[in-house]
């Protein structure tokens, strides 16, 4: 599926291609839900990092997480510079795919069947979690990958289900 996406004042627009579009993991880490969850979670979405395009990359800026006093995660966190959205996730440890974030997509998405929460050791008292009847939860990460949810739920490549 081909995905659009910008950020709010308008400055950076991207697109990429993902096979797997649907918005179903919630992630209450730190990290995700000071850097971009405004319920208490972030929502990454998977894509082609080959297919990533961006029109006003000067807006860009990069946020790395200090994992100590000498470390920095390899993953970067690209922001628009003007106006602070959350765009996506890069990780050079796996090349060929980006994370956009879903609240920075514009086309719209298709409705998950199910929702997964991760990381709930870190979700604050005051975030709402395990609403709904499909609703898988885990305190740390989960047992499955974003293609092997997909591949679960009978959804393949351009978010077609079989």
């Amino acid at each position: 599926m081909q995905l659009q996406g910008s950020c709010h004042c308008g400055a950076v627009r991207f697109s990429l291609l993902s096979a797997s579009p649907y918005p179903y993991m919630h992630c209450y880490c730190s990290i995700c839900r000071k850097t971009a969850g405004g319920g208490g979670y972030a929502i990454n979405l998977g894509g082609d990092a080959a297919s990533l395009e961006v029109t006003g990359k000067r807006h860009l800026r990069v946020y790395q997480v200090r994992l100590g006093e000498d470390e920095l995660s390899p993953a970067r966190r690209h922001f628009c510079g003007r106006c602070g959205s959350a765009l996506w996730v890069f990780n050079p440890r796996w090349p060929e795919l980006v994370h956009p974030f879903a609240s920075a997509i514009d086309t719209p998405l298709p409705k998950p069947p199910e929702a997964v929460e991760i990381m709930l050791n870190y979700a604050p008292p005051w975030c709402e979690t395990g609403r709904g009847a499909a609703v898988r939860r885990f305190e740390e990460y989960p047992d499955e990958s974003l293609e092997a949810w997909h591949r679960r739920h009978g959804i393949h490549d351009e978010g077609q289900e079989t």
